[in-house]
């Protein structure tokens, strides 16, 4: 397929370093423009940014001209890691432009035209881009501990139905950007409270595991009860979950249900997709952060100590890595998604997907 060329937004940023660490030689994507702030307007990236990742800074972006939010770009598709400062306005003017948008910046994941999309689990949501009142459409991925709730319950609600679920987050510093949270509060401790996050877990998981009714999404009908901490682990994200489900099933069957899972990105071959979305890990002290979260390329969730619970059915931990699977690599499967289902192609936005490639094409930016 020819390759699509695609800016980052929020590219100085956490999120916006991991976009281009794992866009570098994207079979389907290259990234062709970079933005941020205002201060980094201007300078070529690598004297604009502060890099922290753990490989060098790719030559093919180190010398490209950051661009502001104020100026305009080519790139049909824009990857944002904008910071929820500026994410909604700014994404929002980019739609309106004609571009499509697919972003792990909180802003949009509530909009009832805006999918939420974890794409083994309800990649069929990408339809609401049909009802958004853009040129072009806006997609996004979840909060970075929600998706990996929602990847070990989703085979669970499809089988069994889920009536309840409690989890604890355990949340790496990474979480929280950089510099993130100060070396005096995190170093030796555990801190109990992440602004808005509990909502995010909350709201998100019911979006994400509802069903597609005509134009708007029904959210799933279970109670999800949240509790999220910040621990000082520098990656990967652990949960402790315990659930009731709606009809009776052995663990065996619960097992099986979690290690069978399997998607659309892994029926299609997707380039970012793991072979195996949900790891099953049997030893009774895993899964661990510092052993366990690049498992799949950083890509899949895994899942141990299943076992029941004196309280609900049953219970697990659940970990996975909150940077790739989390952030970037969740929006940058969704973008494959969008390329497999026909949403873009050509040069440009179709937003009825596959159905809408033989008839007139919706304008772009790019056209």
């Amino acid at each position: 397929m020819e390759t699509i060329d695609v800016a980052v937004l929020g590219a100085t940023g956490t999120v916006g370093q991991k976009f281009i660490t794992l866009l570098e030689g994207h079979p389907y994507f290259r990234v062709r423009e970079l933005v941020a702030s205002d201060q980094s307007a201007g300078k070529p990236y690598a004297e604009a940014c502060k890099w922290k990742q753990d490989r060098p800074i790719p030559e093919s972006v180190a010398t490209t001209i950051v661009k502001s939010t104020q100026e305009p770009l080519e790139s049909l598709l824009l990857f944002s890691g904008l910071d929820s400062s500026v994410a909604g306005e700014a994404e929002t003017a980019y739609a309106e432009q004609g571009h499509l948008v697919v972003s792990n910046s909180k802003n949009h994941r509530m909009d009832p035209t805006v999918p939420l999309v974890v794409p083994e689990i309800n990649a069929s949501h990408l339809a609401l881009i049909e009802q958004q009142p853009f040129e072009g459409a806006i997609v996004t991925n979840p909060n970075c501990s929600t998706i990996f709730l929602v990847m070990a319950l989703a085979p669970l609600h499809r089988a069994f139905g889920l009536d309840a679920v409690q989890v604890t987050t355990m949340q790496a510093i990474s979480g929280a950007g950089y510099p993130g949270v100060s070396g005096m509060d995190i170093m030796g401790n555990v801190i109990p409270y992440i602004s808005g996050e509990e909502e995010k877990v909350e709201e998100e998981s019911l979006k994400i595991l509802g069903d597609l009714d005509g134009s708007m999404v029904r959210h799933a009908e279970l109670g999800v009860s949240a509790t999220c901490t910040r621990v000082p682990v520098l990656d990967g994200h652990t949960e402790t979950v315990s659930f009731k489900l709606s009809s009776p099933a052995g663990i065996d069957d619960v097992r099986a249900a979690l290690d069978d899972f399997r998607g659309p990105p892994q029926h299609r071959g997707l380039p970012s997709a793991p072979e195996r979305p949900i790891l099953m890990l049997d030893a009774p002290d895993r899964p661990q952060p510092a052993r366990d979260i690049w498992l799949e390329d950083g890509m899949a969730t895994m899942v141990g100590r299943l076992r029941e619970c004196p309280v609900l059915d049953y219970r697990m931990v659940v970990l996975g890595h909150n940077t790739v699977r989390g952030a970037a690599g969740a929006s940058i499967l969704n973008a494959e998604t969008l390329v497999s289902e026909g949403y873009l192609a050509n040069g440009r936005l179709h937003r009825g997907g596959r159905a809408a490639q033989h008839e007139e094409p919706v304008s772009s930016c790019c056209s």
